[in-house]
């Protein structure tokens, strides 16, 4: 390269770090990025996007199955299972590509290959084991992101055991499938294959699914899954996988029964390791903990010079989580005065299963062991009349304030689109909001959002629809 120095070097594309990369190249910072593979990293090309257009089409299968439901009627409803993936991965390269038209417009300099820290402000880039590049800055941000965990006994092998990857491209529906995790990624599979009509069994080894979200609301989406015909084990060890010629059996040991469960396909969604391998790390005084980089609250590492950002620094594990850190930790490089620290407890998680769910601060157990008196609010989607227009009447939102000072500690949504409507509870807890003034404002009518404004009175004994 003509000019290997630059002012800030992101290592890896995804969420957190091409946008971080752009943020730099606005605030005149000359920036490069290294990246390995795919530009949008995992969320673009293999988890976020695709995985919301598989989904897309689970639900337009759904809705094909319950026309009469809305006055229509068809013959044959059938799918065709290439032509789904096919779409998914038209989309994925579209923002794929998409992120590299945005690098070149903010003249963001992107380097093809490995890169590794190789001291102070130095990073090494090699590609395919032969070097590309000595690159230096004064600032180095890591954004390397994390790959699915492999356990003992439950390694994927591509073909009948399956990672995220193997799932977003099946070669042909599978009949019956066991999900080993209930996690965000694999709720979502479970949802969409049984959503595709096939039988879907999920394992999950702590006592409910969904385990990050709160108890009242993980309990109402498992009775929905189960109604749809998902089986599901809590408390569940799974051990034992014999594999066929064309399918697993696995033994699923829960509540004190073992029983063997045959299936086409086994998916392991058990969570996530961080890429901290291979990257230089060696040496420093970068801290990681349980394979994550341990950061302040302006994604400083142990150190100077070297930042972390995204899934590489920790939970929670989502694309705007890391987008958001990626700002921060720019805009605290380049000495802005109005750099606020990250607030974790404020980013919105959402899952995209049927029917979704989303939420946002502390969960009810959350806030009570944290010493809050509370005042919990509840609406059904039973009660709102855009809900049932539409067809969706199962579902339902949960608001937790503390009882003295009236703050929206947190909210809790499952149903239809909340993964759209929860972003009014973000802002709401980001302005300070107190109860009085979410009272006061003015929801449209008719709209699934009135179940957020009726949560908040419920909280108050003054719900009006239910």
């Amino acid at each position: 390269m003509a000019d290997a120095t630059f002012d800030i070097i992101v290592l890896g594309s995804g969420p957190g770090g091409y946008v971080a990369a752009i943020r730099a190249a606005q605030l005149g910072m000359k920036t490069a990025v290294v990246e390995r593979e795919h530009l949008g990293g995992i969320c673009l090309n293999w988890g976020c996007i695709p995985t919301k257009a598989l989904l897309r089409s689970s639900e337009i299968n759904h809705l094909l199955h319950h026309l009469p439901d809305f006055g229509f009627s068809a013959d044959n409803v059938r799918f065709d299972l290439d032509r789904v993936v096919k779409r998914s991965r038209a989309v994925a390269k579209q923002l794929s590509s998409g992120v590299g038209y945005l690098l070149k417009k903010n003249k963001v300099t992107v380097i093809d290959g490995s890169g590794r820290l190789a001291g102070k402000q130095t990073l090494a880039v090699e590609k395919d084991g032969k070097p590309v590049a000595t690159l230096t800055a004064p600032n180095i941000i890591l954004a390397t992101g994390a790959r699915a965990r492999q356990l003992p006994g439950l390694e994927t092998d591509g073909k009948l055991v399956w990672s995220y990857k193997e799932a977003m491209v099946p070669p042909a529906m599978p009949k019956s499938l066991l999900v080993v995790g209930s996690g965000a990624i694999g709720i979502e599979f479970a949802s969409f294959f049984r959503n595709m009509g096939a039988e879907v069994t999920v394992a999950e080894m702590v006592d409910r699914i969904l385990p990050v979200e709160d108890e009242e609301i993980g309990g109402f989406a498992r009775k929905a899954f189960e109604k749809q015909g998902i089986r599901i084990f809590t408390g569940a060890k799974v051990s034992g996988l014999v594999k066929h010629a064309d399918s697993v059996t696995a033994t699923v040991e829960a509540g004190g029964r073992r029983e063997e469960i045959t299936v086409e396909r086994v998916i392991s969604a058990i969570g996530i390791v961080g890429n901290v391998e291979d990257i230089g790390l060696e040496g420093t005084g970068v801290v990681v903990e349980r394979t994550h980089v341990r950061i302040d609250e302006y994604c400083r590492t142990g150190e100077p010079g070297v930042f972390a950002i995204g899934d590489l620094a920790g939970p929670p594990w989502l694309a705007h989580k890391a987008s958001h850190e990626g700002v921060v930790c720019v805009e605290k490089i380049a000495g802005l005065n109005d750099v606020h620290a990250i607030d974790w407890s404020n980013v919105p998680a959402c899952t995209y299963c049927r029917p979704q769910i989303a939420s946002v601060g502390l969960t009810e157990a959350g806030a009570r062991e944290a010493g809050h008196t509370l005042k919990v609010g509840r609406f059904p989607f039973i009660g709102n009349g855009k809900a049932i227009a539409l067809g969706e009447p199962e579902g339902m939102v949960k608001t937790v304030f503390d009882a003295e000072t009236g703050e929206l500690l947190g909210a809790h949504m499952v149903g239809a689109e909340v993964t759209e409507l929860i972003q009014g509870y973000v802002i709401a807890r980001t302005l300070e909001t107190t109860e009085a003034e979410l009272m006061r404002t003015i929801f449209p009518h008719p709209t699934v959002s009135e179940t957020m404004h009726e949560a908040v009175l419920a909280a108050y004994d003054r719900a009006i629809h239910f």
